[in-house]
């Protein structure tokens, strides 16, 4: 024992099924890295909590809890960013719906590679993030907290499909999931697996 740390081994385990669980009030190490294995290629984002401390605890949870399994990249714009973040089984979508997180204040820009929460306002950060693909530099202004930045596989990003721009409707991802996008829009790129890399 001893040491002073709060960090006395593992945090509690997170079921995405279960929000309110207590793996989801676990924080992020200082830094870390999560590794995407995705339908285009593999990428690496590397969290520094400093920048956004309740978006990276959140990442981080979502994270390791399995969350980003098999999500879509619904909303591609080439240029400007690729999201992604509703969950395939609506059930799940309507269990995160309502867990917002509050809002960081932005300490980094939304430049090329940096990655942060899509938002509808102000306190309504839940699931859904952004990667960005050029300099919007724009969005800070606006509150949008980068947390993280694509460190590997920049050029796999890059290759993330964009060929529907914004036509998959955020709704029907929300009470269809994947099964609408798969029959609407079936070659948007996936995550296969998020999983957070020990250091």
């Amino acid at each position: 024992g001893g040491g002073g740390s709060s960090r006395s081994g593992p945090p509690a385990a997170a079921d995405f099924h279960t929000p309110t669980g207590p793996g989801f009030a676990a924080q992020a190490p200082d830094s870390f890295r999560a590794r995407f294995e995705t339908s285009a290629g593999d990428f690496v984002i590397a969290v520094q909590r400093r920048w956004a401390p309740k978006g990276a605890d959140r990442f981080y949870n979502l994270t390791r809890s399995g969350y980003y399994d098999g999500v879509r990249f619904f909303r591609v714009v080439s240029g400007f960013m690729a999201q992604f973040g509703i969950h395939g089984d609506p059930a799940v979508s309507a269990a995160w719906r309502d867990q917002r997180i509050p809002d960081d204040p932005v300490r980094r820009t939304n430049l090329r590679g940096m990655v942060s929460y899509a938002t509808a306002g102000p306190g309504t950060r839940t699931t859904q993030l952004f990667i960005n693909f050029g300099s919007n530099d724009a969005l800070d202004a606006q509150g949008f907290a980068p947390f993280g930045q694509v460190v590997e596989g920049t050029d796999v990003v890059d290759r993330i499909y964009a060929g529907y721009g914004e036509r998959p409707n955020q709704g029907r991802i929300q009470a269809e999931g994947n099964a609408y996008l798969e029959r609407g829009f079936p070659r948007l790129d996936y995550v296969k697996r998020a999983s957070i890399v020990t250091p």
